[in-house]
């Protein structure tokens, strides 16, 4: 059973096919990278902000309601793909889940600056894959129906002005609609169950950064294993700019230690 995680959707996808197929199908991660402090706090100021006000606040096109629930891990139930026999849930954490008077939901996420035309469509499917999980939930799991309303509101700072404590960040809002259309995304889905029911890996994106740098950027690497992920001997030369010789002379359990550091061990 594929787990798969709507973040994903949006960038990983587009990226490199060859690192969204070693995550979800063989569950070999790109090596983390930390989010700027800076970015979670902005993030939670706009929660914190948003969370008890009108929708009609976010923006004048969004029908009446209020905040459902904020940060929260929501489930689908498990999917039968009948073209290849896969089968599949999709798990992740919602921004802001919104509920209109008239009874329906909207899914909203925030963005802190303006979206580009061609991410729209990176965002429409993880937004749509939040909302699947919500109308179709594993039993237990958070059950929100029917899901109507999808958009990015973006959020981004333009000006500064002066505060009796310092200064404030001045910022514009906008409102991205995201026009629900499960026909698309069902051949997204299609798309994806069809690269997972691969025996081997797919070739690596000339501009996955990652790849070049990782033994599973070379498509008929035999064995696939997490430790192999991370820097090797050769990966220490580069990333610390010392020579064969230098390598030599320390020996092999100096070489060792340095690359179990840098896996974190």
């Amino acid at each position: 059973v594929f787990k798969l995680s709507p973040s994903d959707f949006a960038f990983l996808w587009n990226e490199c096919k060859r690192c969204f197929y070693l995550k979800v199908a063989k569950n070999i991660r790109r090596p983390s990278t930390p989010m700027p402090t800076i970015f979670v706090k902005i993030d939670s100021i706009m929660k914190d902000y948003f969370e008890h006000k009108c929708t009609t606040s976010f923006h004048k096109d969004l029908p009446k309601g209020k905040v459902e629930f904020g940060d929260r891990w929501i489930q689908s139930k498990v999917f039968n793909h009948e073209k290849t026999g896969n089968k599949f849930f999709i798990k992740g954490k919602t921004d802001t889940v919104v509920k209109f008077d008239n009874g329906s939901y909207g899914i909203i996420d925030f963005k802190t600056s303006k979206i580009k035309p061609e991410n729209v469509e990176k965002y429409s499917r993880q937004l749509h894959a939040y909302s699947l999980a919500l109308e179709k939930p594993e039993v237990g799991k958070p059950f929100l129906k029917p899901v109507r309303t999808l958009g990015l509101l973006v959020v981004e700072p333009n000006s500064m002005s002066d505060d009796t404590n310092g200064c404030l960040f001045n910022n514009s809002m906008s409102w991205q609609p995201i026009t629900k259309d499960y026909y698309k995304f069902k051949s997204f889905i299609n798309d994806m169950m069809s690269l997972l029911s691969l025996h081997e890996a797919p070739d690596a994106s000339e501009k996955c950064q990652w790849c070049k740098f990782s033994k599973h950027g070379v498509t008929n690497y035999a064995e696939e294993t997490y430790e192999d992920f991370y820097p090797d001997k050769d990966d220490l030369m580069f990333m610390q700019n010392v020579t064969q010789e230098e390598i030599d002379a320390a020996g092999d359990a100096y070489i060792q230690n340095q690359v179990d550091i840098m896996r974190g061990k």
